[in-house]
């Protein structure tokens, strides 16, 4: 199997990007935007993790069946989040005189 040469450069700017959107979540968290605190938070951690995946997990340059197998595990980590939220955010419905 032919293995993809990426150059140093690459890798660079993506380090580049990543320490930007790390110092773009410090400069955001010391901002009041609300309840969109954590929105804006996750938005910029998924952009993070998905360069990290693409870029030094080669993700990117891998074979179909390998994007295949990200994607699915994509999603069951979705299906997992959607499971627990759909059973915390339930809790006070049950029992409504706890907090």
């Amino acid at each position: 199997m032919a293995h993809k040469i990426v150059p140093i450069r690459v890798y660079a700017t993506v380090f580049a990007i990543l320490l930007a959107l790390t110092l773009t979540t410090f400069l955001l968290a010391q901002i009041n935007f609300g309840p969109m605190n954590t929105v804006i938070a996750l938005i910029i951690a998924v952009t993070k993790a998905l360069l990290v995946a693409l870029f030094f997990m080669h993700i990117r340059y891998s074979p179909k069946l390998m994007k295949l197998v990200f994607a699915a595990s994509l999603f069951w980590l979705g299906i997992l989040v959607v499971i627990t939220m759909s059973d915390y955010l339930t809790r006070a419905l049950r029992y409504p005189g706890n907090p």
